[in-house]
């Protein structure tokens, strides 16, 4: 997910780099705590990460609070709530969020996730968010078959031998895999998302895919 607005600093892809991320002029917004809104983010993806997902959706609220000039960018946010069970609020982050990256197929992902969760896989497809050009191999691919048109086949193939694209294709097809009631196909490619191969590949999103993988069902 691209971060174009001005109030988000990253170095480079937002996931590759999430950890990073810097919430610009937020000093004066700290609260009693002492913590800044940048503070608070750091310590949200840091416990998501460590698997504290419970912990983490207590500052990511808490920045959505103090800035709510911010809070459309949040898509980490969007995926603790996922994480939660909170699915109506994460299918408003992520269709906030569409306000300020349009062209994310991640984001679309995630919003189908929520709802499907929710509501179903019918009506998470009938909700897909529209999504303008996401040149990330295989992301094309991937809301093609979010979107009921294209084979998780076709999109093993067009991630080819790029580790990138590979880790993307299995964790998204292993989330798809799962809202579609697919357990097992879906634990088989969340185990090779978390593979430690795709650490560097995948960055935050791999972080996610760990996260994901330990709360399987043994």
């Amino acid at each position: 997910m691209t971060a174009g607005i001005r109030y988000i600093v990253t170095l480079v892809a937002p996931k590759v780099c999430a950890a990073g991320l810097v919430l610009l002029g937020m000093a004066a917004c700290a609260p009693a705590s002492g913590q800044t809104a940048g503070e608070l983010m750091r310590q949200a993806e840091t416990d998501f990460l460590a698997g504290r997902v419970e912990e983490s959706m207590v500052n990511f609220d808490q920045v959505a609070q103090q800035r709510p000039d911010v809070a459309p960018q949040l898509w980490q946010r969007g995926i603790a709530l996922y994480y939660t069970g909170r699915y109506e609020e994460c299918r408003q982050q992520f269709e906030s969020h569409r306000l300020v990256n349009p062209a994310d197929v991640e984001n679309a992902a995630w919003h189908f996730l929520c709802v499907a969760r929710s509501d179903g896989a019918d009506a998470a497809l009938a909700a897909l968010l529209p999504v303008g050009r996401d040149g990330r191999s295989p992301m094309p691919e991937i809301y093609e078959m979010f979107g009921g048109r294209m084979s998780q086949e076709e999109v093993l193939a067009a991630a080819g031998d790029n580790a990138r694209g590979q880790f993307y294709a299995h964790l998204y097809l292993g989330l798809y895999q799962e809202a579609l009631g697919q357990t097992a196909g879906a634990r088989e490619s969340i185990l090779l998302a978390a593979d430690g191969r795709f650490a560097a590949a995948g960055g935050y999103m791999h972080g996610v895919a760990i996260v994901h993988r330990d709360r399987l069902d043994p």
